[in-house]
């Protein structure tokens, strides 16, 4: 005997099909909730497996998954270090001579930097106009000093105007 589908019910959670076979009415019905249910412990489970880690560099907190966290602590000697930070270090590994520092010695500098640079972000920029400031008055003065003894300076002898009328 052949069974001839007449309707598929679907119910959120619930899925029936009638099928005609000799009128026994529903002959199947399979629940949708636990495969749900299942999708939803997994989503829980995942929830619950993101942490929140702090770079070793600038201090910034993010949420990441363990399996991330290991990652970029397997590729940064054991730190894990933020995305800004990450780019910062490969960039000096990039600008070094080759085999001339470590990735443990890049992060390392980029760690000291990031604590002398970014704990007070204005007096940051306070201290590097200073320096600026400072190079440029001692270029400055060491260029006067050797202009000074090449070339004698060129005294002024008389006025632009050598007489004023007075009327």
């Amino acid at each position: 005997m052949s069974t001839t589908l007449l309707a598929e019910i679907r119910v959120p959670y619930l899925r029936a099909t009638i099928s005609n076979k000799n009128d026994q009415g529903l002959r199947r019905a399979q629940s949708d909730a636990t495969t749900i249910g299942d999708i939803l412990d997994r989503k829980l489970i995942y929830a619950k497996t993101i942490e929140r880690v702090e770079c070793r560099c600038c201090g910034h907190t993010e949420d990441c998954t363990p399996d991330y966290i290991n990652d970029v602590k397997d590729s940064h000697c054991g730190n894990w270090v933020c995305g800004l930070c990450s780019e910062a270090v490969k960039d000096k590994l990039l600008r070094s001579p080759a085999g001339s520092v470590t990735l443990e010695e890049v992060v390392n500098s980029h760690t000291d930097f990031c604590q002398t640079t970014r704990l007070n972000p204005k007096l940051s920029l306070a201290w590097a106009m200073k320096d600026i400031a400072q190079r440029s008055s001692q270029q400055r003065a060491s260029l006067m000093v050797k202009s000074s003894s090449i070339v004698p300076k060129i005294a002024r002898t008389s006025s632009c105007f050598p007489c004023i009328h007075q009327e």
